[in-house]
């Protein structure tokens, strides 16, 4: 399954590249804090659930003419939506670290430093 870091998206954002950002969140957690450029299906509750046909249903919503980033809270849940688009023929990634991993990004705090030095020796 594919992700890409926070600092990879930063690049492709505003850009000809640029993917479309599925923050899967609770309205209310998006309505507080995300990315710009994001769009907001609120299907995280579900998917942590067990239930994929949640975003399923909704994929007529989720443009296929370009890579999908799930965004979530820490990346977990995302990487199921992320799973959910790949078996339905998209490309997509999830944005390792979510929104956390996002935020330390933008603050370059030490812990997503650290987390981002794990990334990329795990490769």
């Amino acid at each position: 399954m594919s992700r890409i870091r926070p600092d990879e998206l930063d690049e492709r954002l505003g850009t000809d590249d640029e993917p479309f950002l599925l923050d899967i969140r609770p309205e209310s957690d998006y309505e507080r804090d995300a990315i710009g450029a994001s769009r907001n299906l609120p299907v995280y509750d579900d998917l942590r659930s067990g239930d994929d046909d949640a975003l399923r249903r909704r994929l007529d919503e989720v443009p296929d003419d370009r890579e999908v980033v799930t965004v979530c809270k820490l990346g977990i849940v995302a990487k199921r939506a992320t799973r959910v688009l790949d078996e339905a023929g998209y490309e997509a990634s999830t944005l390792a670290g979510g929104m956390s991993g996002w935020n330390g990004y933008e603050r370059n705090s030490l812990g997503y430093r650290v987390r981002s030095l794990w990334w990329r020796l795990r490769g």
